[in-house]
Formats: C-alpha cells, sequence, structure tokens
C-alpha cells in the first residue's frame, strides 16, 4: 500500500544584501547552497529578486524559478496558495527587497500560514539593517522596540516623535523606526525640532556599503551637523 503521506518541503527564509555589495561579502555560503537548491520563490518584485539570485549564484537556471510575488497589492486570500509547492514536497525561499524576510517586511505574513500548516520555517543567517544601526548605536540592546515607519501627516509625526523619547525614558526603552529614503531629511529635520535637546539620537545610513555612516549624538549636536540623507537608507534609533 503506498505511503499516502507526503513529505512536505520547507519554507527558507533567504536574507539579501542591503545595496550594491558583493553578496559574499556579507552573506554566508548557507545562502548560495539554499538558493541553488531551491526553485520556487516568494518575492516582493520579480526583477529584482531575479538579479538577486543570479548575483548570489550566477549558475541557477533562470526559466527553472518558479515565482510568486508578495506585497502590498497582493490579495490577502492567494498567499496560502503561494505554498502548496511546500505541501508537494518542494522547499521554497523567502526574499526580502534587502534584509532579511519577515522583519518589516510582508513575508511575515507567509511565516505565519506556513506554520498553521506544520511546514517547517528555517530562518538563514544574513544582514538586517536594523540589528546592525542598534549593534552600532551605543544604545540599550537589552529592551528596544522597532516603530516601523512614523505617520507621514506632520502632526501626527511630531507626536509619534514625543512618544517615542517618552517611553525611551520612562520605560529606558530603546526606540527605533526607519523611513522612506526620499523622505529622510524631512524625517530628521522634524526629530531635532520635536526632540530635546540632551536626547540622544543615532543616525545608520547605507548599511554595509562603501558609503556606512553610523553616528550617535545628542539632538544638540545634530543640529550643528550637515547630514544629507537623502534617498540613502537609513535607520534612526532614539534613547532619551
Amino acid at each position: 500500500m503506498a505511503n499516502e503521506t507526503k513529505q512536505k518541503g520547507k519554507l527558507y527564509l533567504i536574507p539579501t544584501t542591503l545595496g550594491d555589495t558583493a553578496p559574499l561579502e556579507v552573506l554566508p555560503i548557507s545562502i548560495k547552497r539554499a538558493i541553488e537548491n531551491i526553485d520556487y520563490y516568494i518575492v516582493e518584485n520579480e526583477k529584482t529578486a531575479r538579479k538577486s539570485i543570479k548575483k548570489i549564484s550566477s549558475g541557477k537556471s533562470q526559466p527553472s524559478l518558479h515565482i510568486e510575488i508578495l506585497n502590498k497589492y497582493t490579495e490577502p486570500q492567494s498567499i496560502p496558495g503561494f505554498l502548496q509547492p511546500c505541501l508537494d514536497g518542494h522547499d521554497i525561499g523567502i526574499l526580502s527587497e534587502a534584509g532579511c524576510p519577515g522583519i518589516a517586511d510582508p513575508g511575515a505574513d507567509v511565516v505565519k500560514i506556513a506554520h498553521e500548516k506544520d511546514i517547517q520555517v528555517v530562518p538563514l543567517v544574513g544582514p538586517s539593517s536594523i540589528f546592525l544601526a542598534l549593534m552600532a548605536s551605543g544604545m540599550n540592546g537589552q529592551s528596544f522596540s522597532f516603530k516601523g515607519y512614523l505617520p507621514i501627516d506632520s502632526n501626527d509625526r511630531k507626536k509619534a516623535i514625543k512618544q517615542m523619547e517618552r517611553i525611551s525614558i520612562d520605560q529606558k526603552q530603546t526606540q527605533i523606526c526607519i523611513e522612506t529614503p526620499y523622505r529622510n531629511d524631512k524625517l530628521l529635520a522634524e526629530m531635532l525640532k520635536t526632540l530635546s535637546n540632551q536626547t540622544l539620537l543615532c543616525v545608520a545610513c547605507d548599511i554595509t556599503l562603501p558609503t556606512e555612516y553610523i553616528a550617535t549624538k545628542t539632538v544638540s549636536d545634530w543640529k550643528k551637523t550637515p547630514l544629507d540623507l537623502h534617498k540613502r537608507p537609513a535607520i534612526f534609533i532614539v534613547q532619551g
């Protein structure tokens, strides 16, 4: 009698570079091995995903790739179907646009469903701009909170900035946020206007790239420091 229990594939969370960096400078060899062995992928953007795969493993057959798109336009009801290859015994890889899948990334929605379907989730080692910035900030790494993107509305954003500062003081908790790169300069300017002069602010941009810049200063000192963050991926960290 045939065994009706088919072994499921695994869901691999595959980090990518944070910019135009040689992959093996920041990614372990395990990433290359995973890419070479996986033909099914869930990605945010097919063009950039194929480019990343080619950079990591130049010999990988592009026509053999089966790619599903997961971004803000994806219908939630279609997501469970992305995992069908795992149920059929194939491994699947989730690729973020940059850094680690599932952290500030829509891949978390797939991972949640994978657990519900008893599919093994395998996180692979790679760069996370959030954690690399926190490591380099000199701020509290024992208790921290990632706020994601702050509100776009100016008044709401100022309230969020003050709330971050208040929480950091009351709970001694480091507060981390990000912004769309073309709005970085505006966010920094609002932080310098809104935060107290003695509050510590870390600005970390272009992490792992040749133009990497990471500095922690008081708000008072930042007001004397010219800095152009336009279109540069950045992390902002606050500690009152």
